[in-house]
């Protein structure tokens, strides 16, 4: 069942094992090809494999919480994907070019020509959604409504519903890992890694559940005791609104300021001080 959760992950992740770069036939992605039969988009594939093998991540929650986690998974496919597409596409793309990995002797050309082809995609596609209609200020204020809105709901739950994971983390946890890990310096990272902390500790407590082989030279992530997870539990949480503050990125004042790393949140503790327990994957290793 591990594998099975980790392949949900993996779709949602917009990323496959063997991939030669095409596309669906509908032209998107992520799509699969399971025993020769292709299937595409996330909600289709979980559903497809849901069946083929027999396995129901969400079979814990009742109907109000199927309908929640339905709710806020669109939300996360159908907006916040679209803020982060900008983000990556559009107002960093000079950092995405350096992150694409091409061999060759005209590997930065390359690179140049396809990040600004797709940079032309994502603007085009933005404003046939219409939230490419807003300016890059308004669609800033709109990825941090989202991303409060997820703070929100996960609270200090181990999971969005719950002690137990379901589909819904698989698509969470898809788009916050790029706010994590590849948009170093920009307004995401900076809020995912400060004031909403529990979503740092969230993606942690994943990557390591998932993947604990998944990391990285320039990783300075802190990796605490049991000892040091539990004392840190008696720092409470923030109280997160729904609402979007303009202030949240603007820069801290000598009155708050005091030494930190990017890994450390607002009490100078590591911001991965969590639980990260592996209580649910007594066979660790076959997860690997």
């Amino acid at each position: 069942i591990f594998h099975v959760i980790a392949l949900f992950l993996f779709c949602c992740f917009a990323s496959q094992n063997y991939f030669d770069g095409k596309l669906s036939p509908q032209g998107k992605m992520p799509w699969i090809e399971y025993n020769r039969k292709k299937v595409s988009g996330t909600e289709f594939i979980i559903d497809f494999l849901e069946e083929k093998l027999g396995v129901n991540l969400n079979k814990h929650l009742g109907p109000h919480e199927r309908a929640v986690s339905r709710a806020v998974t669109k939300m996360v496919e159908e907006h916040f994907y679209w803020t982060l597409a900008y983000c990556q596409w559009v107002d960093n793309l000079h950092e995405t070019q350096k992150m694409l990995s091409l061999g060759g002797p005209f590997s930065d050309l390359l690179k140049w020509i396809l990040c600004h082809i797709t940079k032309g995609i994502v603007k085009r596609e933005m404003y046939g959604h219409g939230i490419g209609r807003f300016s890059e200020e308004e669609i800033y204020k709109l990825m941090e409504k989202d991303m409060r809105s997820l703070a929100s709901l996960l609270g200090d739950k181990k999971y969005i519903m719950g002690p137990r994971l379901s589909t819904l983390d698989a698509t969470v946890f898809g788009h916050l890992a790029q706010a994590m890990w590849t948009l170093p310096g920009t307004r995401p990272e900076r809020l995912i890694k400060g004031e909403l902390i529990n979503l740092a500790m969230y993606c942690e407590r994943i990557r390591r559940k998932f993947w604990p082989e998944w990391h990285h030279e320039e990783d300075n992530t802190l990796y605490e005791s049991e000892e040091s997870s539990e004392a840190s539990k008696s720092h409470p949480l923030l109280d997160f609104s729904f609402y979007s503050r303009t202030e949240t990125f603007d820069d801290e004042g000598p009155e708050n300021s005091f030494s930190r790393t990017p890994d450390t949140d607002y009490t100078g503790h590591s911001l991965f001080d969590s639980d990260v327990d592996m209580d649910d994957c007594t066979d660790h290793e076959p997860c690997k």
